[in-house]
């Protein structure tokens, strides 16, 4: 599935680029990675290529991967006159060491998830991630595969409708909805946004700014893209494709993210585990990263005025120890 190309192009004016959001925290970023001539870094979630271009206007190499072929187009013309320091590959990140192109790029200096649903995904109607347009209901971060949440709205019953609700968009009126769509249904399957976001209104009513489909709709979107498990899977692939001392930053925008994110990193930057029955500390086996953001950062005041997308943004960040630089090996 993957697919790797050299943006080689000079670059031109891009009629759609309003359409893909500003890079969160992107100085954090780049602090951190520390990107610099002779250094090469995976972008796991190339995105609108952002923060790819970042890391090479400081003369990085960047190798994007993402599962849309939109947003790697969209990166390669972007980023075209980087030339071959730049290159581009379909797939999951959580794939990223089953990938030939990845692994003959290895070891990288530093790797970077920036999670989460683009604005140009969002306001494209035809994808199907927003209740705001109305189009089908789709959600696939990759269109050419696997099935549309549709069939999952049409036919998981109520009780895994309630959990999806509950567990990934912490819905408290999970069941309230589920059963309605359930019921709906019978008499009309849901084949578009507008549809079923308006059936969630009707059940929940609308109160303040956040329309009462939002948690719903992202529960949907990360059950059919198995985001978090996808992540978990991320989490322990990459750290063994980096080198000694590089950095692995990964930003989230929902607390399921951050806390799957936290505790990973956690667990493996205690040098020593420590229990009250036990007569002294033992060494942690798991013990690979030094911890460089204990408390996640986030996007101060100037920033979330401009992109008002950075406000849920958390940034936690690891230093890889030599220890998995010879695990790689």
């Amino acid at each position: 599935m993957s697919n790797m190309a050299s943006a080689k192009r000079e670059p031109r004016a891009n009629p759609d680029a309003t359409s893909w959001h500003e890079p969160v925290l992107r100085a954090e970023v780049v602090a951190l990675l520390r990107p610099a001539p002779g250094r090469i870094f995976l972008d796991g979630t190339i995105g609108g290529g952002g923060h790819a271009e970042a890391l090479l206007a400081a003369g990085a190499r960047v190798v994007g991967l993402d599962r849309d072929r939109e947003s790697l187009d969209h990166a390669a013309r972007r980023l075209a006159s980087f030339g071959d320091r730049f290159t581009t590959v379909q797939g999951n990140f959580a794939d990223a060491p089953e990938v030939p192109e990845i692994v003959a790029a290895a070891p990288f200096d530093g790797a970077l998830l920036d999670l989460g649903v683009s604005s140009h995904q969002l306001d494209t109607p035809e994808r199907g991630f927003s209740f705001r347009h109305d189009g089908p209901l789709d959600m696939r971060m990759d269109s050419a595969a696997g099935e549309p949440v549709a069939i999952l709205v049409n036919s998981a019953d109520e009780a895994e409708l309630t959990r999806l609700f509950r567990e990934y968009g912490e819905e408290p009126q999970a069941r309230r909805v589920a059963r309605a769509i359930v019921a709906e249904r019978e008499h009309l399957p849901f084949t578009r946004t507008g549809q079923l976001a308006a059936l969630i209104e009707k059940v929940l009513g609308r109160r303040g700014r956040v329309h009462p489909a939002t948690r719903v709709f992202q529960a949907l979107r990360i059950a059919v893209n198995d985001e978090i498990g996808s992540l978990r899977r991320a989490l322990v692939s990459i750290p063994p494709l980096l080198k000694a001392s590089a950095r692995f930053v990964v930003i989230t925008f929902h607390s399921l993210e951050d806390r799957a994110v936290k505790t990973f990193f956690r667990a493996g930057s205690e040098q020593w585990l420590d229990r009250p029955e036990w007569p002294a500390p033992r060494p942690n086996p798991e013990w690979r990263f030094r911890d460089l953001t204990r408390k996640p950062l986030s996007a101060v005041p100037g920033e979330t005025g401009r992109n008002p997308r950075s406000r849920s943004a958390r940034l936690r960040s690891v230093e890889i120890l030599p220890a998995i630089e010879e695990v790689a090996a």
